[in-house]
């Protein structure tokens, strides 16, 4: 069975929804860099280690990053899986557990990268918004996709409704993308991920419908 680390900063909805699927994985800590954390108190009640790096106690980034490097690998994870951490990973932490480092992000990229996702969505009149999850890579937000979800975007949306609804698809596909990697589906090929025995829908999403 393999052993993921998650990283939460905030309420940790996906942990609870990564909790809740049953995965054929250990999670072997769950790491915040916020001690006020919501997530913690979930990881508690099921009985899951739990660590706290306060980036503000460092001196710097590259203490941090190194500390929070050294106290994840003493867990010997497979998988370090982020889910809401908002702290961006430095370059050593990302080179010394490449391929093994996955996110969740609220939109699909690599349309939208960073923050506010769901605000820049309704400025740009998209019809079409979603959520993402990759592998992590040094360039922000741009790594390998694994699995992507989309929703419509609505006339009366505004940036909370429309963040609910793709949280929702999040929950499904967080959840997916650490079963594939648990089963060993995952394949990185020239930067592209493909999942051993997944099919691709062919029917299209469209927003708004069309008359026919």
């Amino acid at each position: 069975m393999k052993s993921i680390v998650v990283l939460i900063s905030g309420r940790g909805s996906n942990l609870e929804a990564i909790l809740k699927a049953r995965l054929p994985v250990k999670i072997a800590a769950v790491v915040s860099n916020n001690p006020r954390a919501k997530g913690l108190s979930i990881a508690k009640a099921h009985g899951i280690e739990t660590l706290v790096l306060d980036y503000k106690q460092f001196a710097g980034r590259a203490a941090f990053d190194a500390e929070l490097a050294s106290r994840i690998a003493a867990f010997k994870p497979d998988l370090i899986a982020l889910a809401g951490f908002m702290l961006i990973l430095g370059d050593s932490f990302v080179k010394r557990f490449a391929g093994r480092v996955i996110n969740i992000h609220p939109s699909l990229l690599p349309a939208f990268p960073g923050l506010d996702t769901h605000a820049k969505a309704l400025r740009a009149g998209v019809k079409i918004h979603g959520c993402t999850v990759h592998f992590v890579t040094s360039e922000l937000d741009h790594g390998p996709i694994i699995v992507q979800a989309a929703v419509p975007v609505l006339e009366a949306d505004d940036s909370e409704t429309l963040a609910a609804r793709v949280l929702e698809q999040e929950h499904r596909i967080y959840p997916q993308a650490i079963r594939w990697f648990a089963e060993n589906r995952l394949v990185i090929e020239n930067q592209c991920v493909r999942v051993m025995g997944a099919e691709a829908m062919d029917r299209a999403l469209l927003s708004p419908g069309v008359d026919e």
